[in-house]
């Protein structure tokens, strides 16, 4: 029996205050306009595309509209090949052909919201991860009309990290309110994580258990995910995401390959 109270403690102290607190803060800050008339302009996070002649490589991710912005995110890629004059912007949604290209502005406000940066990768870096993560795109398994789920997924932080799976050099962790990162996408239950460096097990989406270095330590219940990250200390808490040391240089970044030396 104290085992079991322990028990229903810690799931309302880690679980469940965590949601009531970005719950009440979600409320303080007001709900915004409604979708049909919320800003998507540019954030202006990118720099133009004509005066960018590199290659380029983002994930970004905003708080998600409505209520369910109380615990979520909504994540999408954006890619610039070398020399190309604009962004292509990847979003997976619930409406039309769920695999969604250039819908909105590249760097756009999320119905409102701030986006923010969780990967970056530039020049000759990005231009060697693009050809993968376009066939990553394309192959994805999950691309008609209806295959679209909210929850457990796939949703559109499923097909975001699945295609950071085929790139597992970045080692990248999608934010802990990334509700749907989890979902097995393609049927395993037990896999590397996207970084390759540990493991995933995950029953079906709605609970699971995440060890990594890049990753950390992650509990998924019902898609809520806390958990500790050690490689930079913080706490991931549902619906506050993740408290801590901020990475060295921001969001995780893939640094420009140095030139071999003459010998």
């Amino acid at each position: 029996m104290l085992i079991l109270k322990a028990g229903l403690l810690l799931f309302a102290l880690v679980f469940l205050l965590p949601l009531a607190v970005s719950a009440t803060l979600y409320r303080f800050e007001g709900t915004g306009a409604g979708w049909r008339t919320a800003d998507r302009s540019s954030a202006g996070l990118l720099p133009p595309a004509s005066r960018t002649p590199g290659a380029v490589v983002r994930v970004f991710a905003a708080q998600t509209v409505r209520w369910r912005g109380v615990f979520a995110v909504h994540c999408w890629i954006v890619f610039k090949p070398e020399g190309a004059t604009g962004y292509t912007r990847y979003d997976y949604t619930a409406w039309g052909e769920p695999i969604r290209m250039n819908g909105f502005e590249p760097d756009g406000r999320w119905f409102g919201r701030l986006p923010e940066v969780v990967f970056a990768a530039d020049g000759t870096a990005a231009a060697a991860l693009i050809p993968r993560m376009q066939a990553a795109i394309t192959g994805y398994a999950f691309r008609n009309t209806g295959d679209y789920r909210p929850w457990p997924g796939p949703n559109s932080n499923t097909f975001v990290a699945a295609v950071l799976d085929a790139v597992p050099e970045v080692r990248v962790s999608l934010p802990p309110t990334a509700i749907g990162k989890d979902y097995p996408y393609d049927g395993r239950w037990l896999r590397p994580t996207p970084s390759g460096t540990g493991f995933r097990l995950t029953l079906g989406g709605y609970a699971g258990l995440t060890v990594g270095w890049v990753e950390g330590i992650e509990i998924n219940l019902l898609g809520a995910v806390a958990g500790l990250d050690v490689r930079r200390p913080a706490i991931k808490l549902p619906g506050l995401g993740r408290l801590g040391v901020a990475g060295p240089d921001g969001p995780s970044t893939v640094p420009e390959p140095r030139a071999e030396q003459p010998t």
